[in-house]
């Protein structure tokens, strides 16, 4: 393994960081955040045409990039430390993955050259609040977040020589204004119930979307109700609950590298202002104090960041590395929460001010926790499928 990156990867970071610098500051993010789509329309249009981050991870022959997961992850990781608003996250590193693998190859060519160019966004519908279970993130994927074949979540049934859905999930990234939805819905009843996944356009009858006011207003999350809607199958037979899994390993690797960026860039603006403050008639930078608990943040930002980076070179390696998308993302998320933390305590009382640009970060990582965490769940999921500890003793 050559843990350097390529001239290709870091043109990519390099030209990402000066068009964020330029076009997402604090402000930018704010009014773009209160928009009706919930981001900046024109920076997602030059994200696609320009730069084609949509499309980075797509085969050449669907109109992407061709690149790997890694690339993907060093795109979002930059996004990440100006926490731009979005549908990268929704669209490229949740939804298309699923189309490319489950997909039949009319799907495919339909919908991923739309995706890749910009012109199609997506989001991943799963009901309830399983987003992290339905992965594999924090559970074994069983469990009510697609209804368990019983009332609740979205139950999917043959009508008229099509599918019909009848149900709702909330917490949907960027589902009020996805332009196509994969939906996680369970087929077959009680008796043989099992989860498939299903296609809804925007503008099929009885789709309703509603924007959810969220603590983290940089990820806009929607409810979606399914009222009797018509429905495409995603593929042809298609597992999907192994299709879920091999898409957290991934998406775990690049939602770590974004919250690395966010944490860093936290880090960073700590850094600055400590050097400006003073206080008797010093910069609160230059006491020890402030510079062993900065120094312990830049410890676990970094450690955090080796680990996002190998998490996002395994998930495209494809063997045997099944557990480290969840610590790579437990990890970032806990170096995040900490960058943020530090933050708001070193900036004294300005930082404690509701309108801080800290709070941006500290909100992105209580958001990120509830989203797909908690940590310690993570981990012990980890643990747990590692067959950690047997009999209260540790396996070695």
């Amino acid at each position: 393994m050559d843990a350097r990156f390529t001239p290709e990867q870091d043109e990519i970071r390099r030209t990402l960081r000066e068009l964020l610098l330029k076009r997402c500051g604090p402000d930018e993010v704010r009014a773009a955040v209160r928009t009706a789509a919930g981001y900046d329309t024109g920076l997602w249009d030059t994200f696609a045409r320009q730069l084609g981050l949509p499309g980075l991870a797509l085969p050449e022959r669907y109109g992407g990039v061709g690149c790997s997961v890694t690339e993907l992850a060093l795109a979002c990781e930059e996004s990440g430390r100006t926490l731009a608003p979005s549908p990268l996250i929704s669209t490229a590193v949740l939804a298309a993955p699923l189309i490319l693998a489950l997909g039949t190859e009319d799907q495919r060519a339909a919908l991923l050259p739309r995706i890749a160019g910009g012109d199609l966004t997506a989001a991943l519908a799963v009901p309830g609040a399983g987003l992290a279970t339905a992965l594999g993130l924090v559970g074994d994927q069983h469990g009510d977040w697609a209804g368990g074949g019983r009332a609740g979540g979205v139950q999917a049934r043959r009508a008229d020589g099509g599918w019909r859905l009848y149900g709702q999930a909330a917490h949907v990234l960027d589902g009020h204004s996805a332009r196509l939805l994969v939906v996680a819905a369970h087929t077959g009843g009680f008796a043989r119930s099992r989860t498939s996944l299903f296609l809804v356009r925007e503008d099929t009858e009885g789709l309703v979307r509603v924007r959810q006011t969220s603590l983290d207003e940089t990820r806009a999350q929607a409810r979606v109700e399914l009222r009797d809607v018509a429905a495409e199958p995603l593929g042809e037979d298609a597992d999907a609950l192994g299709a879920l899994a091999g898409l957290g390993r991934s998406a775990a690797a690049v939602l770590a590298a974004e919250a690395v960026g966010a944490a860093d860039r936290a880090l960073e603006r700590t850094v600055e202002y400590v050097r400006q403050r003073e206080q008797f008639g010093r910069a609160i930078g230059s006491f020890q104090a402030v510079k062993h608990r900065l120094a312990d943040v830049y410890v676990r930002v970094q450690a955090a960041r080796s680990a996002a980076y190998y998490a996002a070179w395994a998930a495209g390696d494809g063997g045997g590395h099944e557990r480290v998308g969840g610590l790579a993302l437990a990890q970032a998320l806990e170096a995040l929460r900490t960058a943020a933390a530090e933050g708001i305590q070193l900036h004294g009382g300005i930082g404690f001010t509701w309108e801080h640009e800290a709070h941006l970060y500290f909100k992105r990582a209580s958001g990120d926790e509830l989203l797909f965490g908690p940590v310690h769940r993570l981990r012990a999921h980890a643990a747990d499928d590692a067959r950690l500890f047997e009999g209260g003793e540790v396996v070695v």
